[in-house]
């Protein structure tokens, strides 16, 4: 069994303020699943911090790009040094975000190895692009265009690197059934899995396809990227952008489980979780115990509520 190691990557660098003056909660999200003992119950080694860029958006205005953006671009290599150390060792990084402008340090830290997919498990594409939005500034929103190579430069083509992804190696569960970005992913060829088709296939079924899509030759392994907005609000009301329709725990431990138990993953990141709007701590208990059953025998029913 590889050895997993919990690096936590605290950054809100990608997410719009929540209120002015104010800054993203999500920052939290590490230490709310420490404290559920998230170290302990995977058995994982400690893998530290990789402290983020203070959040200053200065003089930004809408039009000017992504703001914070040469912070994230220097968060970006910093976490990707971390995260390729890790893999290049046979470990299995566990990365505690943060919101999901940290998949680019993942994806990043990826290329510099090989070509690797991405199974994205998230309630929203985050495809924004200068090509189908004049809203760009939001990183976290934006991750998997920028990966992909859409957007500015500084981003999308760190190190002469980009793009990170090719389209045909990302695979997207859980996109709600009215997604803006869902007919220019399927045109670009970039598969995806809405609630409704999960539900319609089976959530066993869709992930074992994806999985075989992905143990292919010509790819060197998968990283799988987890934000808590794939889940209904119901369930996870913690979250910047809430939307009904999400899945269920079940339905997200039977995805989860079969992706990370693969051979070829080679890590996991989480994100968006904001303990800010969890004041009791059930949903951030809720997504620990999620992340630890995905690694046990033993796990929710994957037809559970």
């Amino acid at each position: 069994m590889r050895t997993r190691v919990v690096l936590d990557a605290p950054s809100n660098l990608g997410l719009r303020p929540p209120a002015p003056g104010t800054v993203p909660g999500c920052y939290k999200l590490a230490g709310a699943l420490r404290e559920q003992r998230i170290v302990q119950r995977l058995g994982a080694r400690e893998g530290g911090v990789v402290v983020p860029p203070r959040y200053d958006r200065g003089d930004w205005q809408e039009g000017d790009g992504v703001f914070n953006a040469a912070a994230i671009a220097r968060y970006t290599r910093t976490l990707a040094d971390r995260i390729e150390e890790h893999v290049r060792a046979g470990e299995f990084p566990v990365v505690l975000g943060g919101d999901c402008s940290i998949q680019l340090g993942a994806t990043l830290a990826l290329r510099r190895i090989g070509r690797y997919g991405l199974a994205a498990i998230d309630g929203s594409a985050d495809f924004r692009h200068p090509g189908n939005s004049d809203r760009i500034g939001a990183a976290g929103g934006e991750e998997l265009a920028l990966s992909t190579g859409r957007g500015q430069a500084d981003l999308t083509d760190l190190e002469g690197l980009g793009p990170y992804l090719k389209d045909e190696d990302v695979r997207l569960f859980g996109m709600r059934d009215d997604d803006e970005d869902r007919a220019e992913m399927t045109a670009l060829k970039i598969s995806n899995a809405t609630v409704g088709e999960i539900r319609e296939w089976g959530p066993a079924e869709i992930a074992r396809g994806v999985v075989q899509s992905l143990e292919v030759p010509v790819l060197d392994g998968f990283w799988v990227h987890l934000d808590a907005d794939v889940l209904d609000p119901s369930v996870m009301p913690a979250v910047d952008s809430p939307d009904d329709g999400g899945l269920f725990p079940g339905e997200l431990a039977t995805l989860l489980r079969t992706l990370v138990r693969s051979p070829r993953c080679v890590g996991l990141n989480i994100t968006i979780y904001d303990p800010d709007l969890d004041p009791d701590g059930t949903a951030g208990a809720l997504l620990t115990d999620l992340v630890v059953d995905a690694f046990t025998e033993s796990g929710p029913d994957a037809q559970g509520r």
